[in-house]
């Protein structure tokens, strides 16, 4: 990725989080109310959890989620002292687009 490509850089780094965020696993109501300190887990990695594995649809799906805001805030950016951020949104997105469009395109 070219440096100077600050749309690119943006929307992907921002998608990767999404990515992140959608492989962790939900925490149940129970799991958040306090146990007894001589109940709670002990040593490294012992409140670990798996992530979840997205499949090739679930990483689609986030990834046209992600345009499809962005698409959706530049279209309420309707000022002209808002112009530019609504076209970087609207780069941001064509970014994401062309690597659904063009797949092995990493």
């Amino acid at each position: 990725m070219r440096a100077r490509d600050k749309a690119a850089v943006s929307a992907l780094r921002a998608t990767l989080g999404a990515l992140d965020n959608a492989e962790a696993v939900p925490v149940g109501e129970a799991e958040l109310r306090g146990v007894a300190l001589e109940q709670s887990p002990v040593g490294a990695g012992a409140t670990e959890a798996v992530r979840r594995e997205l499949s090739e649809r679930n990483v689609v799906d986030v990834v046209r989620a992600e345009a499809a805001e962005r698409l959706e805030a530049a279209a309420q950016l309707t000022t002209p002292a808002h112009a530019d951020r609504a076209a970087r949104l609207r780069e941001e997105a064509a970014v994401l687009l062309r690597f659904l469009d063009e797949p092995g395109t990493a």
